[in-house]
């Protein structure tokens, strides 16, 4: 049997612990597995800082680019598909895949791979073609340098096995995250709009007729030594691909008379290519500046093209 002073003692430790829970701020926690919360989406086309991005499936997507990571600000928020964003998990941001996509984030730059579950929009900084969790960032070796040359590529059999779960939880987009600040007409392709005139000239050029959709890079896999690849928790280390250039290509056309076109009318800006490249049987005619030494040029670069009327251009490596 507890004395008085036991008990008093007991109640003083509770109220204690009852006060230290009060002043301590609490991060918002799902219940359950973030990954069985969210439901299927693709989402209507939208816009975000005047550009606007067309949601699709998608599952045979493989692009090169820049990659860049979301942490404190999004921690315990909900995501464009429900779930709940966690900066120590393994996520990513997509502008156009459906959600949830599973891919693989190869670091081009040290050969490290890591297989992300994409549940959110984003990132909306121009020329970034993925942002990943910063745990993700932390595993491919880029949080510090806050970018990386990386390789995107669907991993088509998790993606439908995670999307099947996400159609059994619904496809009602009520609780996702809101996005969208403006409405437009859905396309099935990437059409060209029409260039707007340079600075100090007295009309705008005749607007090009319907743009091939954007090239679609498939580079070579990296060369995978003869011994098992090592393993560092989920991260794969391959080949590295530090040789990599970055590009701003201003568009890919079907017509090489449009590409030269585009390439006159944005020379001024620095040195220009037109190459032809085979995308799943079609040739296309590629328009690229560069290569830039580093990402922040690949930015001022890419802004100046965009000014140029070339809304649909954007950074790749290569």
């Amino acid at each position: 049997m507890k004395t008085l002073g036991q008990v008093g003692k007991l109640v003083a430790a509770v109220l204690m612990a009852t006060l230290a829970a009060c002043s301590t701020p609490q991060r918002p926690v799902s219940t359950g597995n973030a990954a069985t919360q969210g439901t299927y989406k693709v989402g209507k086309p939208y816009q975000v800082n005047g550009i606007w991005y067309y949601p699709h499936e998608d599952l045979s997507y493989d692009e090169t680019g820049i990659a860049s990571w979301y942490g404190e600000a999004f921690n315990g928020k909900r995501t464009a598909d429900g779930e709940v964003f966690d900066l120590s998990g393994l996520s990513a941001a997509h502008h156009t895949l459906a959600l949830p996509t599973i891919v693989q984030v190869t670091n081009l730059e040290n050969g490290r791979s890591l297989t992300l579950r994409v549940n959110d929009r984003g990132p909306f900084a121009h020329g970034r073609i993925i942002d990943v969790s910063r745990r993700a960032a932390q595993l491919l070796g880029f949080e510090r340098q806050g970018t990386a040359k990386v390789r995107v590529r669907v991993l088509e059999t998790e993606t439908i096995e995670a999307q099947g779960v996400a159609r059994h939880n619904g496809t009602d987009e009520a609780q996702a995250a809101p996005i969208v600040v403006a409405q437009a007409a859905p396309r099935t392709q990437v059409d060209a709009q029409p260039l707007s005139a340079l600075p100090g000239s007295s009309a705008a050029p005749p607007p090009l007729p319907t743009q091939a959709p954007p090239a679609v890079l498939h580079p070579a896999p990296p060369v995978v030594a003869a011994v098992e690849p090592v393993l560092l928790g989920n991260v794969t280390i391959g080949a590295a691909k530090p040789a990599a250039q970055i590009y701003v290509q201003a568009g890919a056309f079907s017509q090489v008379d449009n590409a030269s076109r585009v390439k006159d009318r944005i020379a001024s800006l620095g040195a220009v290519q037109v190459s032809g490249v085979r995308v799943n049987g079609a040739n296309l005619f590629r328009v690229r500046l560069g290569p830039v030494p580093s990402v922040e040029e690949a930015d001022r670069l890419l802004a100046k093209v965009m000014a140029a009327g070339l809304s649909d251009a954007r950074i790749v490596v290569d």
